[in-house]
């Protein structure tokens, strides 16, 4: 380290375009259905296992705590298939090789979904029920929701 301090210039262009997240991300919403629109989905590897996974972020739009963030990771191994192409099913993408993947995920942006968030014990497991069709949809979603769910 110089006398000057530790050089961050290295940073500045990353830096500016990242946008912060709210504080309330990071809480966990209570179990419960949502609709969410995906906002960002990563292909990575699980730190335990080393195995593919898809990182999903999934933002509420409704009914209740909106804005908050939802987040589930889909490890891929041999026993999970079934249930990744159900998903992928669900969010409207259909490939015939998983080795495609990469090349379609930003097709998974912007995809609104009905989601059901679980807890049993230390585990939070969230399932993909259906997608939410925009043409079926009047209008934006509501910022406000409350009780009710915005109509399909």
């Amino acid at each position: 380290m110089s006398k000057r301090g530790i050089d961050l210039t290295q940073f500045d262009d990353d830096y500016s375009s990242e946008q912060p997240e709210e504080r309330g991300d990071f809480e966990s919403v209570p179990d419960g259905k949502y609709q969410v629109t995906v906002e960002k989905v990563e292909l990575t590897e699980a730190q335990s296992t080393g195995n593919p996974m898809l990182k999903w972020k999934l933002r509420v739009i409704a009914p209740k705590f909106v804005n908050r963030v939802i987040w589930r990771n889909s490890v891929i191994t041999h026993n999970t298939l079934k249930y990744l192409k159900t998903d992928l099913h669900a969010c409207g993408l259909d490939i015939d090789k998983l080795s495609d993947l990469p090349k379609h995920l930003k097709k998974l942006l912007d995809v609104k979904l009905e989601v059901t968030k679980k807890t049993k014990g230390d585990n939070e497991n969230v399932f993909f029920n259906s997608r939410i069709q925009n043409d079926r949809a009047p209008g934006k979603f509501r910022k406000d929701a409350d009780d009710a769910l915005v109509p399909f």
